[in-house]
Formats: structure tokens, C-alpha cells, sequence
């Protein structure tokens, strides 16, 4: 009877840090769309991928984690085997996503750091939906050529605790490509991109130093205060870069690891890795409200029902410096 009060006990601890983390994925990420979407400020190029980006979260949130909550708690499926297709299709969509997502916009801001005088017109709002619509499109159709793979190799396996387990069983060498295609190539491009815009970033901070030392001209000042907000949005998404890689990493690592060594003994780590690249869904929108005033004054403006005023998208949002 104790051990299976302190089962039921660790269960009801795992639905509560599971279902906070759920929580938190969709609301942040829900604020996150609305903020973008309604405030007329906040229609740019990057924030077109960061809002997109928000809604792939936000789908992780509402579809992806409850279920696997479920699964990593109950260790059973109790859906439908078409269900478990489904659910693998989204995950992978979804996550896939995320990755290209973060790859383009490591684009938008190699281009807004590097060429600053010729960015509007490289990366033009058509050229930024453009990379949305791919953001969308390539994980579809990379993960339907993929699942079309892998389900001659995937089955829903029947077992002593449950009526069914949900697990996709794919060979190594069709994994160890995937992994490769989908996570550790635009991660190394993402971390070569964000590598050159530091140091260039860097070098620009030095000359507007130089610069304020000395007497310039009203353009100058601001042509210097644009390049530093540029410089500033591209640290925080760097920073959203970092997080994610950090949170998806071990997970990979893992999936690696297994295809050598055969790993199955550890399942409880597999599920606590992959539990955290879930918990990477829900930390953007915290990220951005650490280092984005407009995101903390977005926020203010939703709570407090401003935003359902006459003409409230045209609220400013921006600090003016």
C-alpha cells in the first residue's frame, strides 16, 4: 500500500510539473502572437519569423506535450495507432520547424548586423514571409518523406502493463541522417552565423564609441542608435539560439549515443532529455520578456483590457530611444 501511495504520489508531482510547463508553453507563446499581431510597432521582418516561430511553440504546447504527458506518466497509449502516427508527424513537423524557424532568423540578423544600409531592401517583407512560408513547408515535407520511411520500421507494440505503447523504431543509419539533416547542420550554420555577427557586432560598438567621443552630425546619431538596437535584438535571439540548442542537445546527443552504444537501460533519461527540449517551447516567451520592453509593455497592455480600446494597435510599444 506504501509503495503504491508514493507511486500515485510521484505521478500526481509529475502532472502538476508537466501540465505548469504545459501552461506556460501556450499562454507565453499565445501572448507572444497576439502582442506581434495586433500592435502595428511590432509588424517587422524578424518579429514576421518570431511570430511564426511563437505559433510552432504554441502547437507544441496544445498538441504535442498533454499527450506526451500522458505517455511519459501513464507509460501507455490509450489512443488509436493512427493517433500515433499523427502524434509522431506533429512532433517531428513541429520541432523540425522550430529549428529552421531559429535558422532563418539567424539570416535576418547576419544580414541586419552586416549590411545595415542595405537590409530593407535584401530582407523585404515579402522576402520574410517567404521565409516563413519555408519554415512551414520544408519540415511537412521533410518529415512526410521521412514517416513514409520510417513507418515500414515503426510499430505500436503491445505490452504486459497496457493495452498499447506508442514508439517509433527506426534503423540507425535512416536516424543518424536525420539527426543530421535536422538538427546538427542548421545548428552548426546558426552558431557560424550568430559567431560572425558578434564579432561584427563588436567591431560596430567600438566605432560608435569612437564616434560619440567626437562631434557628429544628427544623422550619424541616429544611423548609431539604429545599429545598436540592431546589435541588441540580435543578443536576445542569439540568446533564444543558445537556449534552444542547450535544451535540444542532450536529447540529440542521446539519440546518438544509442545508435553506438545501445542505451537501454537509461529510458528514464531519454524521457527527462526530451522533457526538457519540450520545456524549450515555453522559455522564449520568458527570454523575451527579459530583454524586450515592448514584449513586458505588450503584456501591461493585454492585462489590463487597453488592448480591447478603439484603435489600441496603434498604442506605442517601442521605447523612443
Amino acid at each position: 500500500v506504501s509503495d503504491n501511495n508514493t507511486s500515485k504520489a510521484i505521478r500526481i508531482i509529475l502532472y502538476i510539473l508537466f501540465a505548469s510547463g504545459v501552461l506556460l508553453t501556450t499562454c507565453g507563446n499565445l501572448v507572444v502572437i497576439i502582442s506581434i499581431s495586433h500592435f502595428k510597432q511590432l509588424h517587422t521582418q524578424t518579429n514576421l519569423l518570431v511570430l511564426s516561430l511563437a505559433v510552432t511553440d504554441f502547437l507544441i504546447g496544445l498538441l504535442i506535450m498533454p499527450i506526451s504527458m500522458i505517455k511519459t506518466i501513464d507509460k501507455c497509449w490509450n489512443f488509436a495507432s493512427a493517433a500515433c502516427i499523427a502524434h509522431f508527424f506533429l512532433d517531428l513537423v513541429l520541432s523540425t520547424g522550430s529549428v529552421v524557424h531559429l535558422l532563418f532568423i539567424a539570416v535576418d540578423r547576419y544580414y541586419a548586423v552586416s549590411y545595415p544600409l542595405l537590409y530593407s531592401m535584401k530582407i523585404t517583407f515579402n522576402v520574410a514571409l517567404a521565409f516563413v512560408i519555408l519554415s512551414w513547408l520544408w519540415p511537412i515535407l521533410y518529415v512526410s518523406m521521412s514517416m513514409f520511411y520510417f513507418t515500414n520500421n515503426s510499430s505500436i507494440k503491445p505490452a504486459d502493463f497496457c493495452q498499447e505503447i506508442c514508439i517509433l523504431i527506426v534503423e540507425a543509419t535512416p536516424l543518424l541522417f536525420d539527426l543530421v539533416i535536422s538538427f546538427f547542420l542548421p545548428c552548426s550554420v546558426m552558431l557560424f552565423l550568430y559567431t560572425k555577427i558578434f564579432f561584427i557586432a563588436r567591431r560596430h560598438a567600438r566605432a560608435i564609441k569612437c564616434a560619440s567621443d567626437q562631434v557628429s552630425s544628427s544623422k550619424e546619431n541616429k544611423e548609431s542608435i539604429t545599429q545598436m538596437k540592431e546589435n541588441k535584438a540580435s543578443k536576445t535571439l542569439g540568446i533564444v539560439m543558445s537556449v534552444f540548442i542547450i535544451c535540444w542537445l542532450p536529447y540529440e546527443l542521446y539519440c546518438v549515443l544509442d545508435i553506438v552504444l545501445t542505451l537501454h537501460n537509461f529510458k528514464m533519461t531519454l524521457k527527462a532529455f526530451e522533457w526538457l527540449a519540450y520545456f524549450n517551447s515555453g522559455i522564449n516567451p520568458v527570454i523575451y520578456g527579459l530583454f524586450y520592453p515592448w514584449f513586458r509593455k505588450s503584456i501591461k497592455i493585454i492585462f489590463s483590457y487597453k488592448i480591447f480600446q478603439p484603435d489600441s494597435c496603434l498604442i506605442s510599444v517601442l521605447s523612443k530611444n
